[in-house]
């Protein structure tokens, strides 16, 4: 490139930049909106108490303790507080972000990106005065891809401790634990189920799942080692079986067995 030429487009380049440059009288602007807006902000927090989140929950509620509460009864308590507390952490962020604007102006570097130093167009700045990032490097841009690492344990309904879905699988999982730990009391109440268990201790889903084994009919069956030499050992449970079974008038839990002789569960594949 020619020295003229360099010079014309050095000379290009500065006319652009100076096009773009803030004037004193803008950046005064400027800095007074910011100012005036932080001030609002900051009368709007001491006004409302800082949305009235100084007082604790039992104040507000006028409640002496929500420890013997049901969630249920303190839903709208908790939807305004939760609202609150949202409200407060956006008021903060924006003053927060107005008074990195206003050192920006104080230290000469307003209305440049901070990363990579271009100038923001006044038309960006007019519609958000506390932006100090370019379109291209706003940090609004940024997609977080983190997860909490609770989902890693945590996901539904009791994430990779489930064994439910496992062939066979017997193995104590995530789901007892729960089981065992809901069994001393919840704040589940008859309302919350389809069919209300009839005691108060069983107020935890599946209450009425066996303990140690699966069918009813394990507590009062035994084989030998082999498999075979079915032995019936009368029980409690064998008799309240009896009684249900003659009630609906079948066999089995399963239904009726079939005449012919072949195992009544397992239907094998014909050649």
């Amino acid at each position: 490139m020619e020295w003229w030429e360099e010079r014309n487009t050095r000379g290009k380049n500065d006319f652009e930049r100076m096009l773009h440059m803030l004037s004193n009288q803008q950046l005064k602007e400027f800095q007074q909106q910011l100012q005036q807006t932080k001030q609002e902000l900051e009368e709007r927090l001491n006004d409302s108490g800082n949305y009235d989140l100084r007082r604790s929950m039992e104040d507000s509620t006028g409640e002496l303790s929500s420890y013997d509460n049901h969630p249920g009864d303190e839903g709208t308590e908790l939807y305004e507080r939760e609202k609150d507390l949202a409200l407060s952490e956006h008021d903060r962020d924006e003053i927060r972000d107005i008074e990195r604007a206003l050192s920006a102006i104080e230290a000469g570097g307003y209305g440049k990106c901070e990363v990579c130093s271009k100038e923001i167009p006044l038309e960006r700045l007019k519609a958000i005065p506390t932006t100090t990032y370019c379109v291209e490097h706003t940090l609004s841009q940024e997609t977080s891809h983190n997860r909490p690492v609770e989902e890693e344990v945590l996901g539904p309904p009791f994430g990779r401790f489930d064994y439910d879905d496992r062939h066979e699988s017997v193995a104590y999982d995530a789901e007892d634990s729960w089981q065992d730990v809901a069994s001393y009391g919840t704040s589940e109440s008859p309302s919350d189920f389809v069919n209300p268990p009839n005691d108060y201790e069983d107020m935890y889903v599946e209450s009425e799942e066996n303990v140690g084994y699966v069918e009813n009919y394990e507590n009062f069956v035994g084989v030998d080692l082999y498999g075979k030499e079915v032995t019936v050992y009368p029980n409690s449970q064998y008799e309240e079986l009896k009684e249900e079974l003659f009630e609906e008038n079948i066999q089995t839990p399963f239904g009726d067995l079939p005449r012919y002789e072949h195992d009544p569960y397992v239907d094998e594949e014909k050649d």
